[in-house]
């Protein structure tokens, strides 16, 4: 442990910063796997979901939880995903 206060100072907002992320990314993931789980269920719920986790993944990207990459390859697989399913079955 640190005895300088400014290092102790450091410590602390380190932690805390550790666990808001941690709870963003898991909610993050939460969000693509809801919409995962909607691909079974129809097109219209697919396509709202969708539009949640790209909201989801962007607002990660420009707080610097994911790297802008990370989030458009994320995007467009889920977009080729649900491209996917209801292409083929309709």
């Amino acid at each position: 442990m640190p005895n300088i206060k400014s290092a102790l100072k450091r410590v602390e907002k380190t932690r805390l910063r550790t666990i808001k992320n941690a709870a963003a990314k898991s909610s993050l993931r939460t969000t693509i796997r809801r919409f995962e789980e909607s691909l079974s269920i129809d097109k219209e719920t697919a396509n709202t979901n969708l539009k949640k986790v790209t909201r989801a993944l962007d607002k990660a990207c420009s707080k610097g939880l994911i790297h802008k990459n990370m989030a458009a390859r994320k995007k467009s697989r889920l977009t080729r995903k649900l491209a996917k399913k209801f292409d083929q079955a309709g």
